[in-house]
């Protein structure tokens, strides 16, 4: 093959990915709103109630709907591998559960559909539209575009809203927590008290004490969230303000917190952690993602880049950060030195930091 017949070739390899490219940009979104009509019906649900697979019929019956439209769903879903089809041994047609499709439970131990639910809510689509506004510096940011205010502000005046972040945290919390005891419980040794800043309603903190009896947990986040939470043994809650001060312990813990974040605001959070633990064994525990610019090969880093949108969507400064970057907020909050261990097959990272 010549040099002009490998270039014609390259060009048509690269128009068809095109093809295919520009449409799954104009059609993105519906792989979200399909996912969450799934949620909604409850169909994983019934499925794994059933404990079994399950016809059309049977489907649509035990979820109220009409066997037509929820075909359709069901074959999007099926294309997307998201649920499977089999044969069962009366030859009938049956949709089963996949690894994935489990994960759309409402109460699963794996389940990420409050997750979905929140970051699909009306609230939380609508700064997407207004992402430009963050790019021109000079412009107001997304979410305060579309409701006029930041995410905190608002949450702090709709329950409803507030409740679906305190579900989604939680729920994150439920997965990487236990990837965080089976993977390093080390980073827990010598500990016998832990705060956890901006814990929600101390969902991390009810884990790790069960998993390390001997810890005290001091759950701290802002009064109105605070005020939901429910009593657990070995749990304390405590309303207030990160920036003003965060109660002493052993060590701070932070998950999904600094993210929120630019660098002045994260010193600054991370300064009045520094204050709160003692000098000879304290330290910082922060999980979040870490992006390495360099590592494509890794699958996660797709969803670490688009986490980072997320940030630009729906905070005023926040943003995901390299190895790097923490080591410099860190730096300039009084840490002398800092570890990252990435956690398998999870997004986010444990970083240690030490005064």
């Amino acid at each position: 093959m010549g040099e002009t017949q490998i270039r014609e070739a390259k060009w048509q390899s690269e128009e068809e990915q095109a093809e295919v490219g520009i449409w799954r940009c104009i059609f993105g979104f519906t792989e979200m709103a399909v996912v969450k009509c799934a949620i909604d019906l409850g169909i994983a649900d019934a499925i794994e109630s059933h404990a079994s697979p399950m016809t059309l019929s049977e489907l649509s019956t035990a979820l109220g709907c009409a066997p037509s439209s929820l075909y359709r769903i069901m074959r999007f879903l099926m294309h997307r591998g998201i649920f499977k089809e089999k044969i069962n041994s009366q030859g009938s047609l049956v949709y089963t559960q996949t690894c994935l499709s489990r994960r759309l439970t409402r109460h699963g131990e794996q389940s990420m559909a409050p997750l979905i639910l929140l970051e699909s809510s009306p609230v939380m689509l609508a700064p997407w539209h207004c992402l430009s506004a963050r790019v021109r510096a000079t412009e107001t940011p997304p979410f305060d575009v579309a409701h006029g205010g930041d995410i905190w502000r608002y949450s702090a005046t709709n329950p409803g809203h507030s409740q679906l972040i305190n579900e989604a945290m939680a729920c994150d919390a439920r997965l990487v927590v236990p990837s965080m005891i089976r993977g390093c419980p080390e980073v827990f040794d010598g500990l016998s008290t832990l705060v956890d800043v901006g814990g929600g309603t101390g969902t991390t903190l009810q884990v790790l004490v069960k998993a390390f009896p001997w810890l005290r947990g001091i759950n701290f986040d802002l009064p109105h969230v605070v005020s939901v939470a429910a009593e657990f043994t070995g749990v304390e809650h405590v309303g207030g303000d990160m920036f003003e001060g965060v109660p002493e312990a052993d060590a701070v813990f932070l998950k999904w917190v600094l993210h929120d974040w630019g660098d002045d605001e994260c010193i600054q959070i991370l300064k009045k952690c520094r204050e709160a633990v003692p000098d000879d064994k304290g330290k910082v525990i922060i999980v979040e993602a870490v992006i390495e610019e360099a590592d494509q090969g890794d699958k996660l880093t797709e969803v670490r880049l688009a986490l980072d949108m997320v940030m630009m969507a729906h905070t005023t400064t926040g943003k995901e950060r390299t190895s790097k970057e923490w080591g410099f907020v860190l730096g300039k909050a009084g840490f002398s030195r800092y570890t990252v261990k990435p956690l398998i097959r999870t997004v986010q990272s444990v970083i240690e930091g030490f005064p």
